[in-house]
């Protein structure tokens, strides 16, 4: 987004938008209809304008595909779509929108939560929490079966601006999002030393030695990297063993208490003494010295090859493959003896996914066909693919009589690659007791689900996480201008003190600069944030 505002901002956009709209400049459809007991599929085909985006494996058309293709048989809508690649749609987006060639809905939206606010303050963008209640019941139902989603997608103003994307797999603790960065050990190298599966950190710095003392690999070469990470990335990162010193960390550096406390986890005690044993294993030549430089194509080729003792990762079968190799770390316990996995603050969940724009004049028309979209089995078929198409894979097979969507065995596809060609992203729901119901769970989900419930979920103390808080427009600037700083210099310190090992010399005043840099005032905006949603979805 911000290669994008330096083409023009979302403020900018809006103005020009409202000005197309008033001289005529939009290219929406003009003509609205009489809604009243309409039913699809209408008696006479009606064109709405869209814009939206998809992956360059997917047709230029999107009408091309057969979802959308069923969706204009059972409804009697025609789409006329302007449709751009992801990789150019943002910017694409906003140079089509400003131009005046205001479509009536932008599906696949992308849109920020800074973006949803300036757009609804022009007046660019609709509100449709009336479409909802009046036209959407889809949609409603899944809100009221989970209030929570409600609370998120409503703005600080009480109004809703956009149509959400909700994908649940598992629940709670047990969510796929719960921990995004899998410890995965070299089974092979343990039973070549006759080691067992570290249980605690000292146990692992013993493993860790022996892999780069004792040729585990066994070709008479001192190659082995005995662990491996991309560091302050993501579910790359080494996040995962601060949880054996206490609150632990994770992407955003924010967990919650279970009575209720934002806290910020890079200045806890038990931040500072991980610091000390990542220290530790560096001055013994057990880190990869590339892990503080690293991009994911080296990190990715140094795994295929074999090459770490320990590395970190979403998925195993992206580095070092879908094989008995790499086994799943335990958590381990920490110096006090405490265990503990700390969840991160993910979810399957987009808040600007779509909107109706103010050029709109079938809004009505526009919220039905949307609607149709949050339909069980059609969510199921936005998200992943569909079924029945003679021309290439499919995704599912469809069982009409359970009325329920089976996944298809891959055959050694690429499911991202499939999925791509054949889905249609855009807004959706699916719940997580949908599975089993209308369809069922992707083999590479439901393994890892398995995982997080057996190795993961009996460690994690944490009973929430933090939500997608709905912030306004005011507190969004402040967060924004505080992180930008804040989070550079914990990153900074964080590869600093690994290396050179100051971090007790330096923690007083690290704190102290973390406070200069706002600190505080972000914890309360974070507070304030988390109380407010908790209210709301009450």
């Amino acid at each position: 987004m911000k290669k994008v505002y330096k083409v023009m901002s979302a403020l900018s956009i809006s103005a020009v938008l409202l000005s197309a709209c008033g001289s005529g400049g939009s290219s929406s459809s003009t003509e609205a209809l009489d809604l009243e007991n309409v039913e699809f599929p209408l008696k006479e085909k009606v064109t709405l304008k869209f814009i939206t985006q998809s992956s360059p494996l997917a047709p230029e058309d999107p009408n091309e595909k057969l979802i959308y293709q069923r969706l204009e048989k059972q409804t009697g809508v025609h789409i006329d779509w302007k449709n751009y690649t992801n990789d150019s749609f943002i910017e694409k987006r906003n140079l089509a929108v400003a131009s005046g060639d205001l479509p009536d809905a932008i599906m696949d939206a992308a849109y920020s939560d800074n973006d949803l606010l300036q757009l609804a303050d022009d007046g660019a963008i609709i509100p449709v929490e009336d479409l909802i209640e009046e036209h959407m019941p889809n949609l409603k139902k899944v809100l009221e079966q989970a209030p929570e989603y409600r609370a998120m997608i409503t703005a600080p103003d009480g109004h809703i601006y956009s149509f959400p994307w909700i994908e649940e797999l598992g629940s709670g603790k047990e969510s796929i999002h719960s921990v995004d960065t899998f410890p995965w050990i070299n089974q092979q190298w343990l039973k070549n030393l006759g080691l067992d599966m570290p249980k605690t950190t000292e146990e692992l710095k013993k493993v860790l030695i022996a892999f780069k003392t004792q040729d585990p690999n066994g070709n008479g070469k001192a190659d082995e990297i005995p662990m491996s990470f991309i560091i302050n990335k993501g579910g790359e990162d080494l996040a995962f063993l601060f949880g054996s010193f206490g609150l632990g960390d994770n992407w955003d550096h924010t967990v919650v208490t279970n009575d209720g406390k934002v806290t910020f986890t890079a200045n806890q005690d038990g931040y500072k003494e991980a610091m000390k044993y990542f220290n530790e294993l560096y001055k013994e030549g057990l880190i990869d010295e590339e892990a503080f430089e690293q991009d994911f194509n080296t990190y990715l080729s140094k795994g295929k090859d074999e090459r770490y003792g320990l590395y970190f990762t979403w998925d195993k079968a992206n580095i070092t493959g879908m094989n008995e190799k790499y086994e799943l770390m335990n958590p381990l316990a920490g110096p006090s003896g405490e265990i503990n996995v700390a969840r991160t603050n993910g979810m399957g969940f987009d808040r600007g996914r779509m909107v109706i724009t103010s050029a709109n004049q079938n809004v009505e028309l526009t919220a039905k066909w949307i609607d149709q979209l949050y339909d069980p089995i059609q969510s199921v078929q936005n998200n992943w693919g569909t079924y029945g198409d003679d021309k290439q894979q499919n995704i599912f097979e469809y069982d009409k009589e359970k009325n329920m969507l089976k996944h298809l065995p891959l055959e050694g596809a690429a499911p991202v690659e499939l999925r791509q060609k054949t889905n249609i992203g855009g807004p959706l729901a699916i719940l997580d007791e949908y599975y089993g119901k209308y369809t069922t769970k992707p083999d590479d989900a439901a393994w890892r689900l398995g995982l997080m419930k057996d190795v993961m979920v009996p460690h994690m103390k944490a009973e929430n996480i933090y939500p997608k808080v709905f912030f306004s427009l005011e507190e969004l600037e402040k967060l924004s201008k505080i992180e930008a700083d804040l989070f550079a210099y914990v990153h900074r310190k964080r590869a600093e003190w690994i290396k050179t090992g100051k971090v007790e010399e330096e923690w007083q005043e690290y704190l102290a600069e973390l406070d200069r840099l706002g600190l505080k005032t972000w914890l309360k905006i974070k507070q304030d944030g988390y109380d407010r949603n908790a209210a709301s979805a009450e």
